[in-house]
């Protein structure tokens, strides 16, 4: 197959990506409404190349030892950051906007008050998914709708998250990158464009938190927030060599987070080790009080099943070297079969199976897993077909409008707090990704067919078609784990490496990586990804691990044990000039 320009091929990125839009947005723009961020306050040249030897890959404890010593204040770390930033985002497209006023006022008030142990977090430069509210900065999530001129949505306030996180002292520096509505496995953006692989940037980071993972990987953020639906936290994490979290469902509230679908949307950290992934998670938990009365999953009767007995955090006491001595895995047989579709689509994609290089790397980690004292069973009647076919029951179609008419009057601008007031006020509707139902003139999809939709709290049939499935399918889960007298099941973050996308994949467009891993999402289960190895090309593989719900800290323990005993992150070697039309 012929290698297409990459200029070319970006251009066609692009203009497909908006052409997907055309019957439900505001026209196409180019190039996209939200420009690179530009003239930030970087360092001098000689003190940010300086400071390079104690920064790159620094972790949180190593930042606050030098805090300690004054070695550097926290202006200069963050602004160390926006130097990162300025260098590479032309070339990568991470970062979608810096907060620089703000990051730059906390950071100096952070030096006046100088160094403070309460707050885990203190001093350390996050970044936020561009569907989650910095209250102030565009919360585009991913659409040009979102940016259009005079109408931008420019969040109120903070998402519970981001609350937490500044309250345990996180220097709040930007808003990353993310495809519309995080309905993509790709990094495809029609407000800010293309996110690229930061170990190559031809290929695909994955989505829908291809910004985040980018970002973290490439030392421009120490920490970042993803959200996830169906694979997006999870999935980019393993295509760029970072650890992302899933956490159990209601440990973390997503208010104030976009919603793709609400009742299978989370959020969790992305970061460089599995140490200062565990430190975020215990933040944006509320530090063991998860409850927050605008996200019903995190309260009462909402909750996951089994939260009396949650492990809430502090995490670090879980993180052991040994944690996955005597402990005994399987991997699920549907995976191993190809048999995929969950969470937003429904529809299995068996042309999706996994891949001969990802089953050979998925091998080597069950080796690695045997070598750090773990049994790893490979057994064909272990999460069969039907347990996917289970898991497929949980329908959430009707509810989409609920969630994001909920989403906007707690979170939206005063210009539209509905949805139907975005569409009086801008003259175009709301896409169906989010709504539930295509404007009247759009081409009808038949993989997505059309559901009425309703309130959650009013639908007579919400037990049927959403509680009871639910329910159901966790409780498989939990008695294949019991039958096989398992702790754990462990399999890779994608069914496949990242695609290049420069060349068409399987004929058409590239709209992947693509993987397996949406049933965490439809029965609340959390899981983590690890680095663990590289494909040959020279590209990440991640290797996912999950568990029962409100076990995060077991989860975090074998994570850790993993990475100790692996150590198999590396940071990419990034580059400056010429892959992009845009760069410099």
């Amino acid at each position: 197959m012929r290698l297409l320009p990459l200029a070319l091929a970006v251009a066609v990125v692009a203009s497909t990506a908006a052409a997907q839009q055309r019957s439900t947005s505001p026209e196409p723009m180019s190039p996209p409404p939200i420009p690179i961020p530009a003239n930030l306050p970087v360092l001098p040249a000689a003190q940010q190349a300086k400071m390079d030897h104690d920064l790159l890959e620094i972790n949180i404890d190593q930042l606050h030892q030098l805090y300690k010593q004054r070695k550097y204040t926290v202006e200069q770390v963050t602004r160390w950051y926006m130097g990162r930033i300025t260098k590479y985002n032309g070339i990568y497209r991470a970062v979608q906007t810096v907060n620089t006023e703000d990051a730059l006022a906390t950071a100096k008030a952070q030096d006046t008050a100088k160094f403070d142990a309460t707050k885990p977090l203190w001093g350390i430069p996050v970044v936020i998914k561009a569907n989650t509210a910095v209250k102030g900065l565009i919360d585009s999530d991913g659409w040009q709708g979102f940016a259009l001129p005079g109408h931008e949505f420019i969040a109120p306030k903070d998402a519970t998250v981001v609350a937490r996180l500044r309250a345990a002292g996180a220097i709040i520096l930007g808003i990353t990158n993310m495809p519309d509505f995080a309905a993509s496995d790709t990094n495809r953006s029609t407000a800010f464009g293309r996110t690229g692989n930061a170990y190559d940037v031809r290929f695909s980071p994955g989505g829908s938190s291809g910004g985040t993972v980018t970002a973290v990987t490439s030392n421009m953020a120490m920490l970042g927030t993803g959200t996830d639906t169906a694979n997006s936290i999870r999935m980019p994490a393993g295509t760029s060599a970072v650890v992302g979290v899933l956490p159990t469902r209601g440990l973390v509230s997503i208010a104030g987070i976009a919603p793709l679908d609400w009742l299978l949307d989370n959020t969790g950290p992305i970061a460089r080790n599995v140490t200062d992934a565990a430190i975020a998670l215990s933040v944006m938990n509320g530090s063991g009080h998860p409850a927050d009365p605008l996200d019903f999953r995190t309260e009462g009767s909402g909750r996951t099943e089994g939260a009396d007995t949650a492990q809430l955090g502090p995490y670090l006491p879980y993180l052991k070297k040994d944690a996955l001595k005597g402990k005994r895995f399987a991997v699920p047989a549907f995976m191993l079969s190809g048999n995929t579709g969950f969470g937003v689509s429904v529809t299995p994609r068996p042309t999706n199976g996994m891949r001969p290089e990802t089953r050979a790397m998925l091998m080597k980690t069950i080796d690695q897993f045997r070598a750090a004292g773990a049994e790893v069973i490979i057994d064909d009647t272990f999460m069969p077909d039907t347990f996917a076919q289970a898991v497929r029951k949980v329908n959430t179609r009707a509810y989409r409008r609920d969630g994001t008419n909920q989403w906007l009057a707690e979170f939206g601008p005063a210009e539209y707090r509905s949805v139907d007031a975005y569409e009086k006020a801008i003259g175009s509707p709301l896409p169906a990704t989010v709504t539930g139902i295509s404007p009247a003139g759009a081409p009808a999809n038949p993989n997505r067919p059309q559901t009425p939709q309703v309130l959650l709290k009013d639908d007579a049939k919400a037990d049927e078609s959403y509680f009871a499935p639910r329910k159901a399918a966790l409780a498989l889960f939990l008695s294949e784990l019991d039958r096989l007298h398992l702790d754990g099941v462990i399999y890779p973050s994608a069914q496949m490496p990242p695609p290049d996308e420069t060349m068409p994949q399987n004929g058409q467009l590239s709209s992947g990586p693509h993987s397996s891993t949406g049933w965490n999402n439809n029965i609340g289960v959390p899981a983590v990804v690890v680095p663990a190895g590289f494909y040959d090309s020279g590209l990440p593989f991640g290797l996912e691990i999950s568990t029962r719900p409100w076990h995060d800290g077991d989860l975090l323990g074998w994570a850790y044990a993993y990475e100790q005993s692996t150590k198999l992150r590396r940071p990419p070697v990034l580059v400056e000039t010429g892959l992009l039309p845009n760069a410099r």
